[in-house]
């Protein structure tokens, strides 16, 4: 029989994950290197991105069967919470924010994410043994760096300019929080079936997500890590 503490990890546990809090901005967030610290809400995002390139490394550059299941898995966990996360807080604050111009944007990421969806669902559910769980990865992380790309480059800076108004003060570090906590209540596997409105995806995605954050109970995740499964088997 499960304690309350092991049901209760996959979503509590995932709240204080380590945020890399006052890393350096890596090169592509900005243009300038006048910029030493990326705003909170630009920091929450590309600590995400920061993850899951180590993940995505630690499977390609493996032969282990076992090391790639659970690293797959946490890059699955990770990439499908950011994702919903981005389409529920980062994605509307543009549009709030931003104007039509923030309206196109947030457009442009949501076909992004449609199609980043349909291949980690394809991915997660191969098996590491299969003989296309590698290149299946590969042909998902070329789309998801080039969004990456366009993110850290494009997307982030115009809308934290638009938060740097005297109106809009404080805006940037409680869209982090908000998108932070957002991550605790999200499906941990890909749904592209939901789709990307927020009005109806929000909703939605709380019995799902309860559902998958049991199953991840039974998934096997890189050992010495936070993740949904308290195990380390």
């Amino acid at each position: 029989m499960f304690s309350a503490r092991t049901f209760v990890s996959p979503i509590a546990r995932a709240a204080f994950r380590p945020q890399a809090a006052g890393a350096s901005i890596n090169s592509r967030a900005f243009a300038t290197s006048q910029i030493l610290h990326a705003p909170a809400l630009t920091e929450a995002i590309t600590s995400d991105h920061r993850d899951l390139e180590k993940y995505y490394k630690e499977i390609v550059n493996s032969k282990d069967v076992d090391h790639q299941t659970r690293y797959g898995n946490q890059f699955t966990w990770e990439l499908a919470r950011h994702s919903v996360a981005e389409e529920l807080i980062v994605y509307p604050a543009m549009e709030k924010y931003m104007g039509e111009e923030g309206k196109a944007h947030a457009e442009k990421d949501r076909k992004h994410h449609h199609t980043l969806k349909e291949l980690l669902k394809t991915f997660q559910n191969m098996s590491a043994q299969d003989a296309e769980y590698v290149p299946q990865l590969k042909k998902l992380y070329e789309h998801l760096e080039h969004h990456i790309k366009e993110e850290e480059s494009d997307d982030l800076p115009a809308l934290e300019k638009a938060l740097t108004s005297e109106k809009n003060h404080g805006s940037s570090e409680s869209l982090a929080k908000s998108f932070s906590r957002t991550k605790m209540f999200v499906p941990s596997r890909s749904h592209p079936a939901a789709g990307e409105n927020p009005y109806i995806e929000g909703p939605a995605g709380l019995p799902v997500a309860i559902f998958d954050h049991i199953a991840d109970l039974f998934r096997k995740f890189p050992e010495g890590t936070i993740s949904p499964n308290p195990s380390q088997k």
